[in-house]
């Protein structure tokens, strides 16, 4: 058993293992840049080395689950830019969709290759109080934290060898081979041999280590806008070689920076016309533009709606009880009971924004009424859920923190396929229910079993 062999280790070797995890992830370059007052600072994403065990079982419906969500979703995202069914039947409010900032007209009538809006997403689960296993929120523009699962997985094994000789459990190491056979799955049409590139918006990213990580895993290019041009309708890639056609590309920029012709004129991070090489099929781009208005947290509320519409089925997992401050009784509800809610901004991510009701000063809560009563659009309530929590290494012992899982789905051609596990946060801090590390959350090591055993 797992707690049998913590135990036999004893709290001074786990930490002189924790230091040893901590300083393999350095020389990994395994860590993200964090902006403070005083500027950008890279950063190691706290790891602990107490891993998270997931029965197979548990994982089985899990992964059914994504898999169902993820499928309503990219019909969604389809119907939305295409006949609008869903919005003529009334099942999601046009008005919701129209006032989504990640709505975007010029993805009207666009066809993505191979069908595929969302190629890669990341569902936050949260387990309540009562057991039961939520979807927190929906990831689907371009999420992030794939690399510190592989990275955590290599750490552990280098710095607790000992503690995978009792498990057999399910690997991850294969995700950067799946991802890339996802990606060439949805290159253009008669695309035999597809060059495929990692567009990252540079080195000052949050995230760019895992830009180039994955590059590297894959064997394909990181490039930036400035890497690339239009023309004859081809993105074309610079090279010591001269100019080489780019057939997908795995884009972490963000839409709004992704062509300047089309979106921001500022950008400098973009590709001038790539928008139009995507219109006329000569380029795949992944996520496919447009994709965040499922990714917005007003449109979360209805996903449940979503499935039973284009899958008939119900839900196999669910949503947090979700109250929409742009109904006139949710509003009046969560005005009567703001100090006892969770309340976030629709569109904003990383844990910015949201307020914790019981955990806020009268001062606080005042201020929040003020800008949700100013724009109930923007804001969601949700009741604060008592994570479940797992053993963590603290200085002061092992104790239990609060946790999230956010599992990695690849959607290609006619293909789905879960990363067992996924990124397992912990609010470091006692007490606190914010995983993110950009405000202090680490992560560990998530184990899948092969076979349900005792842990």
């Amino acid at each position: 058993m797992l707690v049998e062999r913590l135990t036999e280790l004893g709290l001074t070797d786990l930490r002189e293992r924790e230091i040893l995890a901590t300083h393999t992830l350095r020389s990994m370059g395994i860590t993200f840049n964090h902006y403070q007052d005083k500027g950008l600072k890279e950063k190691i994403f706290p790891f602990d080395v107490i891993p998270r065990i997931v029965p197979k079982s548990e994982w089985d419906r899990i992964e059914k689950g994504l898999i169902q969500r993820i499928t309503a979703l990219n019909l969604f995202i389809a119907d939305l830019y295409g006949e609008g069914k869903i919005l003529r039947d009334g099942i999601v409010p046009e008005e919701v969709i129209r006032t989504s900032k990640y709505f975007t007209l010029q993805c009207v009538g666009l066809k993505p290759p191979g069908g595929v809006w969302c190629h890669i997403s990341g569902m936050d689960l949260v387990r309540g109080g009562d057991g039961t296993l939520y979807v927190l929120e929906d990831n689907l523009r371009t999420p992030s934290g794939v690399s510190y699962v592989l990275g955590s997985r290599e750490v552990l094994k280098k710095s607790l060898p000992q503690l995978f000789e009792k498990y057999a459990i399910r690997p991850v190491g294969d995700y950067p081979s799946r991802l890339l056979e996802t990606l060439m799955s949805v290159a253009p049409e008669g695309c035999s041999q597809p060059t495929v590139a990692v567009m990252t918006p540079g080195s000052y990213n949050s995230a760019y280590f895992e830009h180039s990580f994955l590059a590297q895993q894959m064997g394909v290019e990181l490039v930036e806008g400035r890497d690339l041009v239009v023309v004859n309708d081809y993105v074309m890639m610079r090279t010591t070689r001269g100019l080489q056609r780019v057939d997908v590309i795995y884009r972490r920029v963000d839409d709004e920076f992704l062509d300047p012709r089309e979106f921001r004129a500022d950008s400098m991070l973009g590709v001038a016309g790539i928008m139009d090489s995507y219109r006329k099929g000569k380029v795949s781009i992944v996520n496919a533009p447009g994709t965040g208005v499922a990714d917005d947290k007003v449109v979360y509320a209805y996903v449940p709606r979503i499935i039973r519409y284009y899958l008939n089925e119900e839900p196999i997992l669910n949503n947090v009880p979700t109250y929409l401050c742009s109904e006139p009784e949710s509003l009046a509800y969560v005005r009567e009971h703001l100090a006892e809610l969770v309340v976030k901004p629709a569109g904003e991510s990383g844990g910015y924004g949201v307020v914790i009701g019981p955990k806020a000063t009268k001062a606080e809560l005042a201020e929040l009424l003020t800008r949700i009563e100013a724009d109930p659009r923007n804001y969601i309530a949700q009741p604060v859920l008592a994570l479940s929590r797992v053993p963590t290494l603290l200085d002061t012992g092992i104790e239990g923190r609060h946790v999230d899982l956010r599992p990695f789905v690849l959607s290609g051609k006619n293909q789905t396929w879960v990363l067992p596990g996924g990124l397992t946060r912990v609010a470091l801090r006692k007490g606190s229910l914010i995983v993110n590390s950009s405000q202090g959350g680490g992560s560990k090591d998530t184990w899948v079993l092969q076979e349900d055993l005792p842990c």
